[in-house]
């Protein structure tokens, strides 16, 4: 496969919207068709974006031979099912984070694209993201010392949309934001946990609206994270080490990597490169997955997807969250 990889785009809403606006600006990729769940809104999201072939459902999508990837963009609640349909038509998969409700949907997509032998990625940007690269070789240098404490936050004040308070589409705080310092303590710190301390703070409808996580683990570094959906936070990183500490700008589109020594003096800047708008770089991950025979990023192993989604389900059983269709 050496011409461009057709994009299908599942979904038809604003996460899709960035989705198209960014591959429509790529070399390697084509935004080639959507599939909303009415053939009229995919024709508004296909004028919109420029992409001719518009489908009044995902099936129809998916019977289109020409399409070579799809981008699921739905709800939480749709990912496990969504990811499903796609595999059984041997269809490549990026889907949007979190990869699914909770641990047993991802591990059933996991083993599906397994048995068929399809790729199968979860869009986390930052995992993918090349500003990931140089914040592990600054660390790896040995410039701030051993890395003990990580410190993480994400908020935004988006509690009025219905997605992300209704159970039933697996809404609250967790999967939609607390997702990423979670995967910011994962990329620095790594895997070895031993314990994991939480609270939160619910919205009447029972999802989480902010909560406070503190990770331990077995070396003794501990990563403090923080998310809302009620409150604008600085989104700020922060990496402490023995000898100094780094502050990242944006855990949720790294922006800039700044280093201080142990006197507090600023040692050297790292910004981000030029970039359409961070989308791209998983996209150009699963286009070299599917142009490799790859069935799985390795910048977001299927392990790692899996053990995200059990951290994830362990934390709403701290919490008592649980979704309607989970009972």
């Amino acid at each position: 496969m050496f011409g461009k990889i057709n994009v299908g785009i599942m979904g038809a809403g604003k996460i899709a919207g960035v989705m198209a606006g960014t591959v429509n600006k790529m070399n390697s990729v084509k935004c080639y068709a959507v599939a909303s769940r009415t053939k009229e809104k995919a024709e508004a999201f296909g004028a919109a974006y420029g992409i001719k072939k518009c489908y009044g459902s995902y099936e129809e999508m998916l019977q289109d031979k020409k399409v070579d990837l799809v981008y699921i963009a739905t709800p939480h609640s749709e990912h496990c099912e969504n990811a499903k349909l796609c595999i059984s038509y041997g269809k490549p998969v990026l889907c949007e984070k979190a990869f699914t409700a909770n641990a047993a949907q991802a591990k059933e997509v996991l083993e599906y694209a397994k048995e068929k032998d399809v790729l199968v990625a979860e869009a986390i940007w930052t995992r993918y993201m090349p500003m990931y690269q140089t914040i592990r070789e600054v660390l790896d240098s040995g410039v701030i010392g051993e890395v003990r404490m990580v410190s993480a936050n994400l908020g935004y004040a988006i509690e009025g949309v219905e997605r992300l308070t209704n159970p039933a589409l697996a809404g609250g705080a967790l999967l939609d934001l607390g997702v990423y310092p979670l995967n910011f303590a994962a990329m620095i710190l790594g895997t070895d946990l031993v314990r994991m301390d939480s609270s939160c703070d619910m919205l009447p409808t029972g999802v989480d609206r902010q909560e406070s996580i503190t990770l331990h683990y077995k070396n003794g570094a501990m990563a403090v994270l923080h998310c809302s959906m009620s409150v604008v936070s600085d989104r700020m990183g922060g990496i402490y080490g023995t000898r100094g500490y780094a502050v990242v700008e944006n855990i949720n589109n790294f922006q800039s990597m700044t280093v201080y020594n142990d006197k507090h003096e600023k040692l050297s800047v790292y910004k981000a490169p030029r970039q359409i708008s961070g989308y791209e770089y998983e996209v150009e991950a699963c286009v070299k997955a599917i142009r490799e025979g790859w069935k799985q990023c390795p910048q977001m192993p299927h392990s790692e997807i899996l053990r995200m989604m059990e951290l994830m389900d362990t934390l709403r059983g701290q919490w008592g969250v649980k979704y309607p269709f989970e009972a």
